[in-house]
């Protein structure tokens, strides 16, 4: 007969909005978040821009490019 090993103990891990203690495991529904609050407050942020991801700025303005080549 073929023995199951153990479940692992789930990994706790930092909530990213309040900093408290959130269980990062499949049963957690808001992970990496330790509540549905935190998860919505964190989606607020980004959908208002609060949150930005790094880039260069272009180096050329597209009113001002070149047309299209047609061949």
């Amino acid at each position: 007969m073929a023995t199951v090993p153990p479940a692992s103990p789930a990994r706790t891990v930092r909530c990213p909005g309040c900093g408290g203690v959130s269980r990062y495991a499949p049963d957690n529904p808001w992970r990496p978040f330790c509540s549905e609050r935190c998860r919505e407050i964190d989606l607020g942020a980004w959908a208002s821009e609060g949150y930005r991801v790094a880039a260069q700025p272009p180096t050329e303005d597209p009113d001002e490019a070149s047309p299209p080549i047609r061949h």
